[in-house]
């Protein structure tokens, strides 16, 4: 299985030499050093934890943590892996590693909203705009029967949207520049720019991941 850290850059397009043009998302990729390696046998599951982005200004428990790489990093993901790791701590991965026209699935923070309405949060319709409704039109309505005397837990309503943890699974690799450390996939993937996602692939898909 093959995994990075990521950073989204920007969305772009990539035409085809019959002229067909693809939505691209480009990434940006730092090399990236395994730190940790886990097992079964030790920690209960197995997988593999990468840094990126060096950072001189860390708090003791994460130098203490890193100092057998002897190297700082800002950001620290885990990878579940097979019962076998072939990684080993030290090792470097780079956006080299994947190649156009494999599939990889991509997992970031989505945008955040802020507090919204049930209109924009979850599509509601509305009340009508007229015939007494007055300042009804965007309220939410009834939200249940009151012989329960409380409201059901998952009732559709007002709050935060966003910030979610969003995967989007067999997104295209279109294009791999290991000179300048990017990957282009087809299609969208969540977050801003400049928001870190996780690039995943390696594997068969007609079975399940997660």
């Amino acid at each position: 299985m093959k995994f990075i850290i990521a950073r989204k850059m920007e969305m772009a397009q990539r035409f085809a030499e019959d002229g067909t043009v693809t939505p691209v998302t480009l990434l940006k990729v730092d090399p990236c050093v395994v730190t940790q390696v886990k097992t079964a046998e030790k920690d209960g599951y197995d997988a593999v934890q990468l840094g990126c982005e060096e950072d001189k200004k860390l708090n003791k428990p994460r130098q203490g943590h890193l100092k057998e790489i002897g190297k700082s990093f800002r950001t620290l993901r885990e990878f579940r892996v097979g019962a076998s790791p072939e990684h080993k701590v030290g090792d470097v991965l780079e956006a080299g590693q994947f190649n156009p026209g494999e599939f990889v699935h991509v997992a970031g923070t989505s945008k955040g909203r802020g507090f919204q309405g049930v209109v924009k949060r979850h599509g509601f319709k509305g009340s009508p705009a007229t015939h007494g409704h007055k300042d009804q039109l965007r309220m939410p309505g009834s939200i249940g029967s009151g012989g329960v005397q409380r409201v059901f837990k998952g009732t559709r309503m007002a709050g935060r949207m966003g910030g979610d943890s969003v995967t989007v699974k067999n997104l295209q690799v279109v294009e791999v520049d290991p000179g300048k450390g990017t990957i282009a996939v087809k299609g969208a993937v969540p977050g801003a720019r400049g928001s870190l996602v996780a690039v995943v692939g390696g594997f068969d898909r007609r079975q399940s991941w997660k």
